[in-house]
């Protein structure tokens, strides 16, 4: 799977011929969002993905909108679970400021996950409108 990093964007791709995605949703990107380290606030960066999710979501009124919060391995595990939680919130929150119905918007933080090729790319939350439940 190839990434494009710019500034702090990253889209990964869905598989999209997994058939489990209606009409145009198959071929859209997991929207992600990046956080530095110990925070949840949304950067500029960070508010112009989470808009472009809402516009998707708004145009898929009846897809799921699932919001993935991560945070890095560092500190305990509590703090980090608390961490992604908080990240995931402030982008569901944004989402509903953009216009996302609150009801369509499933949160599920996920705690620490190993630092990838970078630190940054752990500290992050994925938005996945179509994407149906969140993986275990």
């Amino acid at each position: 799977m190839r990434r494009l990093l710019v500034s702090t964007i990253v889209a990964l791709p869905l598989l999209a011929g997994c058939g489990l995605l209606p009409g145009n949703l198959a071929d859209e990107p997991t929207r992600v969002v990046f956080f530095t380290e110990d925070s949840s606030a949304l950067d500029e960066s960070a508010r112009g993905v989470v808009t472009n999710a809402a516009t998707l979501a708004k145009e898929n009124p009846t897809a799921p909108v699932v919001v993935l919060g991560f945070a890095d391995p560092d500190g305990g595990r509590a703090y980090n679970r608390a961490l992604s939680d908080a990240r995931a919130q402030a982008v569901a929150e944004q989402l509903r400021q953009d216009g996302v119905d609150q009801q369509r918007i499933v949160v599920s933080p996920r705690g620490a996950v190993p630092f990838e090729m970078m630190p940054l790319e752990s500290r992050r939350v994925e938005i996945r409108v179509g994407g149906g439940s969140p993986p275990r």
